[in-house]
């Protein structure tokens, strides 16, 4: 789960209007941020671990000049913690390709072979957004070696096609191509978002700009008009004119997870309002909380995410809502903060409990998903410390089972509290009295009532479904075995499951 967003302007420099898009996203990673801008003639960057915030400030704007730039904020769910696995890479030849992706590509062993023995090139990083702009690169070589240098568009989309039948995974991609413009393609799948939008530029035609979720078009005063398809690139030339090409065919199948928790609520993704979306898996849950007949005397949120869906359950029961956890705005989301010590220590540093409402009062809470448990295990113990008699849980989305191998950070089963646990187990884990989760049946027609032209969603961490079918056991063996998962799970306590990590 990355953000990328690109500008290309006809009339002024965007390296401010990145800055301002990049805050927009800075939701979906916070380990580190770049930007990269190009005047026509050199290309100029900034890449750092860190927010947006911290690493790019006012002496930065005479620095990234050009009217065309992209920039990426980076959470890791393959390569490591390096400031030099920051966003965006960059290669020489041909042209000159400046990239950033979001997503994950689940083909790389095979593809680091074939980049560094057949192509003869080095990677500096084990990024897998490094090999597929290899992949690019080589593709567009190779398309040059047929139609000549005449037709540098018609190169840069053979590349693509080229690129798009060897690569397996999700990726979402922004790239600055010298001499040529400003590049955005989809895998076939649509798994992971990528909007397209518009402004009127003074005098000189439109503006364009590619975001991974709208929130970072309005700022700026673009409007969107539409979302790219799956298997899609779209060209924006150095004139400002809009070229597209299908790749590739596509098949839309965006991951649901989008809608539960990695999209901001003011987002609409491939049709779909995430706001609504929520709302109506907070009609779907009260359901089953109506059903259970338990006396509830609060509903509350863990916020942030999970308000629209606690909102529509307290509707639909008549049970009252309050605002029982306040939280610290000065403290990243503890599920993307790297390494598991600094989760479980941000827990309590991020939320606190108004004992007004919970002393003496049984609580529901309710939380847009519980991926590894801790989170929700710590606030359990504060809401008990802070008075209440009985504190029931409620998941938004249904049990978090299998590795999500298409770009968020729970690639292995060891991390997940709900593999291989029933609910109660999970229960008792947790320390509720209670404990509900959404089907995934509700959670799918939470969102297809969005857009009801999508006939299927990636769900494969709920379902072990994985929708572009090369998903492998050996694949999955070597997620549990890699170095970076080792190294997260270093510092989970000794007692307890081996998924009890934040």
């Amino acid at each position: 789960m990355c953000g990328i967003l690109g500008i290309a302007s006809r009339d002024h420099e965007v390296f401010a209007e990145i800055y301002d898009g990049l805050l927009m996203l800075q939701h979906r990673g916070q380990d580190a941020s770049g930007i990269v801008t190009y005047n026509g003639e050199y290309f100029r960057e900034r890449k750092e671990n860190g927010l947006v915030k911290d690493v790019f400030d006012a002496s930065n704007a005479e620095t990234l000049r050009g009217n065309i730039g992209m920039g990426h904020v980076r959470y890791p769910t393959a390569g490591s913690l390096s400031a030099s696995e920051a966003q965006p890479f960059f290669v020489n030849a041909p042209y000159g390709i400046y990239l950033v992706h979001n997503g994950n590509i689940t083909n790389t062993a095979e593809q680091r072979e074939k980049v560094t023995a057949k192509y003869s090139r080095h990677l500096r990083t084990t990024s897998d957004s490094e090999i597929l702009l290899n992949v690019l690169a080589d593709k567009i070589s190779d398309a040059i070696k047929v139609n000549g240098t005449a037709e540098p568009i018609r190169n840069v989309f053979a590349g693509v096609k080229m690129t798009m039948e060897r690569i397996q995974g999700a990726y979402s991609v922004i790239c600055l191509i010298a001499g040529v413009g400003m590049l955005a393609f989809r895998d076939p799948n649509g798994i992971r978002p990528l909007s397209v939008a518009r402004r009127d530029a003074t005098n000189s035609g439109d503006d364009y700009a590619f975001a991974s979720e709208d929130v970072a078009f309005g700022i700026n005063g673009f409007e969107k008009i539409r979302d790219a398809k799956p298997g899609e690139a779209i060209l924006i030339d150095l004139e400002g004119k809009m070229h597209d090409f299908q790749a590739v065919p596509g098949k839309l199948t965006p991951c649901i997870f989008e809608y539960v928790y990695l999209a901001r609520p003011d987002s609409m993704l491939d049709g779909i309002s995430v706001y609504k979306t929520q709302m109506r898996m907070g009609q779907t849950l009260a359901k089953q909380i109506e059903e259970s007949g338990l006396q509830i005397d609060r509903i509350i949120p863990v916020p942030d995410s999970a308000r629209p869906v606690a909102l529509e359950v307290a509707k639909a029961t008549g049970i009252s809502y309050r605002e029982g956890l306040v939280k610290n705005r000065y403290v990243g989301r503890t599920f993307i903060m790297p390494g598991q010590a600094e989760r479980k220590k941000s827990v309590r540093r991020k939320l606190n409990a108004v004992p007004l409402e919970f002393d003496g009062h049984n609580v529901l809470l309710i939380d847009d998903s519980i991926v590894r448990g801790n989170t929700i295990k710590k606030i359990v113990e504060m809401c008990r410390e802070a008075g209440a008699k009985k504190v029931y849980v409620a998941s938004a989305s249904p049990p978090v089972k299998f590795p999500n191998v298409y770009g968020i950070d729970m690639p292995t089963k060891q991390e997940l509290i709900a593999n291989g646990l029933s609910v109660e187990e999970i229960r008792d884990e947790l320390g509720a009295d209670a404990l509900f989760y959404q089907n995934l049946e509700d959670l799918i027609w939470a969102a297809q009532e969005g857009n009801k032209d999508i006939k299927q969603f990636d769900c494969s961490c709920f379902d072990g479904k994985y929708v572009t079918g090369s998903v492998s056991n050996a694949y999955l063996d070597g997620l549990e075995s890699s170095s970076r998962v080792t190294e997260k799970m270093k510092d989970q306590p000794d007692s307890g499951s081996s998924w009890n990590a934040a």
